[in-house]
């Protein structure tokens, strides 16, 4: 039996199944993430924070069947019309 195999198998066919489920999603700078917030009328705006040693604040909106992704040190200034949710997590497949 090779190193890792079985075990490297099922972590690769579960991020795969994650994808799928989840569409593309697309990891953007905060700044060109507020641009694309701005453009959108009413946007939803998912918010989480995380980080081990160092605090971040990680956010999701969906744009045109995309789902866009972006983590900054400090909170970002998200448009006056955005609904906002908070969620304990945000988990992005690698």
């Amino acid at each position: 039996m090779a190193y890792g195999g079985g075990g490297a198998v099922a972590a690769y066919a579960a991020i795969a199944q994650a994808i799928r489920a989840s569409g593309a999603i697309v990891q953007v700078k905060s700044e060109a993430f507020v641009k694309l917030v701005s453009r959108v009328e009413k946007p939803l705006v998912v918010t989480a924070t995380g980080g081990t040693f160092k605090k971040n604040y990680q956010y999701l909106t969906a744009y045109k069947g995309l789902i866009f992704y972006t983590r900054a040190a400090e909170p970002l200034m998200l448009p006056g019309g955005a609904e906002v949710i908070a969620a304990g997590k945000i988990w992005i497949p690698v």
